[in-house]
């Protein structure tokens, strides 16, 4: 991994289709509950990134989580988190900012 590579945020788009096609993934939005509601990603479930530790969402650790917040900072640091907590298949998917697809509210 190169330095530029750091700063190469991941392409929702691309990522969604591989959440599709993962039997059992789980879509994760860990933005705050009024970012939520103005509008998502259909399917996503809600754990902001704050309450992410005391979580009331089961997933087992090895359940695929594809996580991503407005534009993907906050993704970023859960995934960090969610592996600190034993989930070995977690990944950012980015920003809904980026998200050309339709919201649902």
């Amino acid at each position: 991994m190169g330095f530029f590579d750091f700063f190469k945020t991941p392409d929702i788009n691309q990522e969604l289709i591989a959440f599709h096609n993962t039997k059992g993934g789980v879509l994760l939005d860990v933005r705050t509950p009024q970012e939520y509601k103005e509008g998502h990603i259909p399917g996503s479930q809600n754990v902001p990134l704050q309450s992410l530790c005391q979580a009331a969402f089961v997933a087992q650790p090895q359940t695929p989580l594809f996580v991503y917040c407005h534009s993907g900072v906050r993704s970023r640091q859960a995934v960090a988190l969610l592996q600190e907590m034993n989930y070995t298949n977690v990944k950012n998917i980015g920003g809904i900012a980026s998200y050309t697809g339709k919201v649902e509210k």
